[in-house]
């Protein structure tokens, strides 16, 4: 039945293809969050009023997330072949995507992390300082861990955002159900493979969502 329907479609490529995208994905997330979470503490931090209120250092991660937030994905891919190449060894690739992807997205979650921190309840914190909590406690312990849903659920949108990302970065060699929707089946004239490899990048956002509305959910109770 599945021939039938779609004959143009090999199984195998296809599901390799999907790993290589959920491949990209995951480890683009994990880096993101770890990149993006150090941006937004960053902005938080250091601006007037912040914990480590700093000026210029506000001024210098501020230009840095707005610049790369606002270079369209598919150019920050090509800025940063010299360094993909350097760091990777390589251009082409799910692995030589990642820089891209975790640069063009860091910044963007960087700025949902900060206003993730600014809902933090500032009783709170003035209550953890009143108490004599140290800087890194009252960061870990409280503006972190309050934070935590609103933090999970800007992580969701950017996931989402990435599994676009990745396809972006197939047109451009980087494998995955981009690469193969453009390569094999729209220069191949293959519309049915297009559409497959439309279905399963729209499931894989369906879970991305899925798991990240349970984890915020289950978040918010506590």
């Amino acid at each position: 039945m599945f021939n039938k329907l779609f004959p143009n479609v090999e199984l195998q490529d296809m599901i390799t293809a999907t790993n290589e995208t959920l491949y990209m994905t995951i480890i683009s997330v994990l880096g993101t969050l770890f990149l993006g979470i150090i941006l937004g503490l960053l902005l938080f931090l250091s601006r007037p009023g912040g914990l480590w209120e700093n000026k210029f250092l506000n001024w210098v991660t501020a230009a840095f997330v707005n610049v790369f937030r606002a270079i369209p994905f598919i150019i920050l891919i090509l800025l940063l072949f010299p360094f993909t190449d350097f760091l990777m060894g390589t251009i082409r690739g799910p692995k030589a995507a990642l820089p891209a992807l975790i640069i063009g997205a860091a910044p963007f979650y960087g700025r949902l992390v900060e206003i993730a921190l600014r809902e933090v309840d500032k009783g709170v914190v003035e209550a953890a300082k009143s108490m004599g909590a140290k800087n890194s406690t009252i960061i870990f312990k409280v503006l972190l861990k309050e934070s935590m849903p609103a933090l999970v659920s800007g992580l969701t949108v950017t996931a989402i955002a990435l599994i676009g990302y990745t396809a972006v970065a197939g047109v451009i060699g980087a494998g995955g159900l981009g690469d193969f929707a453009y390569f094999y089946g729209f220069q191949r004239s293959d519309f049915d493979v297009v559409f497959v490899c439309t279905v399963l990048i729209v499931l894989i956002v369906f879970i991305f969502q899925f798991i990240g509305d349970i984890l915020t959910r289950s978040l918010d109770k506590r």
